[in-house]
């Protein structure tokens, strides 16, 4: 049973709502903090209550004002570590910069390697983020050796061995979401990721008839994801091949597989402008598709995407809640979002009490 003895929970601006799900999952009350702005900007933190030897979890995600909610996580670390918390932990459903990932022209920083350090400087124990295709990794700085679980189908273990370089890590694998965020994490600091795959694969059985389905990938980046998915229901699978003019531009798009009269799910990890994703839903209805739907894990929906959404040949748009979508729904009639609240408070009482999280890899807590 679990007491909540111990252990505190904060949230940031960004998220509130999920904050209040997982507080009220777990049967604790959200901590006591006042976050304010300054008329210049600056964030200021006061942690109101104790936080000595406690086990503490600070709940922010990467979406609305990204750096905001990056300072926020960044300052209510640093005032729970100075004022004596025994372990901190950072959960943000969204890693901020994320995409970020990788030096991919001359003089572009990693950004998503700044936030890492940026986080393990803070006072950072450990970070939990959502939709990663790596379930937990260890990272040492100075050339040393990473460790890596990769648990989308087994708990194998690979290793690899960092470039003597400033700017990349050597994967035996590809595997770019691991490479965004577990970039710079030290000994010290360890990387979680937690799945939105189970509460997909819930969703798709509770709510289609998977004889008539057919999972599709909308490039093949996620066709490891898609074929998982499409693996552990028993259905068909296809894939997009997609060429871009430039970014979040698609140019020409083929379809691998076959979708006539089946419904096509269209599964990503996260949908901005939805661009691609509704481009896909055209060629699909174009291929003969009787339904289609998209299920991302981060719907960001950001500039047009919910007029592109709405005006598109999706059913509906099925998103976790990552990010904040209550506004996103009132404005746009396909949107549905899937409630991961319980996996993560299911993850901090597992945490809490040093049990394994590999169960929630393949199942959704009750």
């Amino acid at each position: 049973m679990f007491t909540g003895n111990g252990i505190k929970i904060f949230t940031g601006t960004s998220h509130a709502e999920l904050a209040e799900i997982i507080t009220r999952r777990l049967g604790v009350p959200l901590g006591k903090a006042e976050v304010t702005k300054s008329g210049i900007g600056e964030t200021s933190v006061r942690i109101a209550e104790s936080v000595r030897e406690d086990d503490v979890y600070i709940i922010n995600t990467g979406c609305g004002q990204v750096n905001t909610a990056l300072m926020e996580m960044c300052i209510m670390v640093h005032a729970c570590k100075i004022a004596s918390a025994k372990r901190i932990t950072a959960i943000l459903p969204l890693f901020p910069y994320a995409r970020q990932d990788k030096k991919d022209k001359s003089r572009a920083p990693i950004t998503a390697k700044l936030v890492a350090n940026m986080l393990q400087k803070s006072g950072c124990d450990h970070v939990i983020v959502s939709g990663l295709a790596a379930a937990v990794a260890v990272v040492r700085t100075s050339y040393a050796l990473i460790r890596a679980d990769h648990c989308w189908r087994s708990a194998r273990r690979w290793t690899c061995t960092r470039r003597k370089s400033r700017d990349s890590l050597t994967f035996p694998w590809t595997s770019t979401s691991l490479r965004r965020c577990a970039a710079a994490l030290n000994s010290r600091t360890s990387l979680g990721s937690l799945y939105a795959e189970p509460s997909a694969i819930q969703y798709i059985r509770t709510n289609f008839d998977l004889a008539h389905i057919v999972i599709v990938s909308p490039d093949a980046g996620g066709a490891k994801r898609a074929t998982s998915i499409a693996d552990r229901l028993g259905v068909d699978f296809a894939l997009f091949h997609k060429e871009r003019k430039k970014a979040n531009e698609v140019s020409r798009m083929v379809l691998v597989g076959r979708v006539k009269g089946k419904i096509a799910i269209l599964v990503d990890d996260m949908a901005d402008t939805c661009g691609t994703l509704c481009l896909a839903a055209s060629h699909l209805s174009e291929a003969g598709a009787s339904k289609v739907y998209g299920l991302v894990t981060h719907g960001i929906l950001s500039g047009k995407a919910l007029t592109t959404v709405e005006e598109s040949k999706l059913e509906k748009l099925i998103v976790t809640n990552t990010l904040p979508q209550q506004e996103n729904m009132e404005k746009c009639t396909k949107i549905e979002v899937i409630d991961i609240g319980n996996v993560l408070a299911e993850v901090i009482r597992r945490s809490h009490y040093g049990e394994s999280v590999s169960k929630l890899f393949d199942e959704v807590p009750y």
